[in-house]
């Protein structure tokens, strides 16, 4: 079930976006099967098959693309399918016979959607990278970090997650409803660079106004420049989050906290910031984050615990809105967004390469013989 049931999706196995995109459309219920290549692969550090959530919710088949026939069982499984991802450097899917020309001369419909970091096209294209490098490039990783000190990467959010896999999905999703009018299939270009740029597109827009300094990190509305946008230190050594940016927000959070009042009057004052930020950084040490928890949390103050990434499942509100599952003894966000009709099933915990190769060729049409010789070749392996 899920919105996106009946759409057919092709994943050719990769790492970071690619999967993560496939994922959240395998949530929504599309059908995707997985191909696997026959040699080891993965997220790139050893863990099991289990673990890698971003690879849940599909079948897979572990064919050989240097051989003639898995590169041609894999044509022959693409035929079928309505959408493809695709996440290997330019020209790899080419030099394999699997590029968007071979694929759209069989099936014009198709929707071919590429991942990269730096695009298919410019002088970095073939430039191996990383989400970190990818968003150096577009000013988000020069924003991020404490005033005074070296940017910090911000796990790999904003050019795999962010830039990555959402633009591509969305991406995805835009080209299969253009099909719905003009019938044809095209390719999807899905760099991070350029998903993480449209994600700054806000903070342009505050520089060419004035209103952001890009000289200096830390020094800025949203970037813990301000006082009443940063995370504290309680009294037990956890943390908390601010983020009353609003006047009547920050007057509750005043008048909640026994803070001086002319701070409201002054809020968006950046001389009288240093004395404002001490002042809120010597309140939050006198109470542990429970209790700040117990006297704010759930008002107009905009205030929020640090929960860790085992704290954040057992959460009163996530638990109350069933935000978290447990997937063979992997807790793990539920799919998102949610539906009020169309809603996904429960999803299915990640498979190893190959644990649907018999089943799925079988249901593609492919005979009991062309099986067996698929794999007694090597071209085709299962689990």
């Amino acid at each position: 079930m899920g919105p996106l049931a009946g759409l057919r999706v092709i994943e050719l196995a990769s790492i970071g976006p690619g999967p993560m995109c496939a994922m959240l459309l395998a949530d929504l219920g599309a059908d995707v099967l997985r191909i696997d290549r026959t040699e080891p692969s993965g997220l790139g550090v050893p863990v099991d098959k289990k673990f890698e959530v971003s690879g849940r919710n599909r079948r897979s088949v572990a064919l050989d693309f240097k051989q003639p026939a898995g590169r041609d069982a894999a044509l022959r499984l693409i035929d079928r399918a309505d959408v493809l991802i695709e996440g290997w450097r330019p020209g790899v899917a080419e030099r394999l016979g699997l590029g968007p020309a071979e694929c759209h001369a069989r099936n014009p419909g198709l929707v071919y959607g590429r991942m990269t970091g730096f695009g298919q096209t410019g002088p970095l294209a073939s430039a191996a990278g990383h989400d970190l490098n990818y968003i150096a490039l577009t000013g988000a990783l020069h924003a991020i970090g404490p005033a005074g000190g070296k940017p910090v990467p911000p796990l790999n959010l904003v050019g795999d997650y962010g830039g990555g896999a959402l633009y591509l999905a969305f991406g995805l999703m835009a080209a299969v409803f253009e099909r719905s009018r003009s019938g044809q299939g095209q390719v999807v270009d899905a760099a991070m660079v350029d998903g993480a740029s449209s994600l700054m597109s806000i903070f342009h827009g505050l520089q060419a106004a004035g209103r952001w300094d890009d000289s200096r990190r830390g020094a800025n509305l949203l970037d813990g420049g301000a006082p009443f946008y940063d995370t504290y230190e309680t009294a037990d050594g956890k943390h908390v989050a601010l983020g009353p940016l609003e006047p009547k927000f920050f007057a509750e959070f005043v008048q909640r906290t026994g803070l001086d009042e002319r701070f409201v009057k002054r809020q968006y004052d950046p001389r009288l910031w240093p004395e404002m930020r001490e002042a809120i950084a010597a309140r939050m040490r006198e109470k542990t984050r429970d209790e700040w928890c117990a006297l704010l949390e759930g008002t107009d103050a905009c205030f929020a615990p640090v929960l860790t990434l085992s704290e954040a499942p057992r959460h009163h509100h996530a638990a109350e809105r069933g935000a978290f599952i447990d997937l063979d003894g992997v807790v793990q966000a539920a799919p998102a967004p949610r539906f009020s009709r169309s809603v996904p099933d429960t999803p299915r915990p990640p498979v190893a390469p190959g644990t649907h190769t018999a089943a799925v060729l079988a249901e593609a049409g492919f005979s009991a013989d062309e099986i067996a010789a698929l794999r007694a070749s090597g071209a085709a392996v299962g689990a």
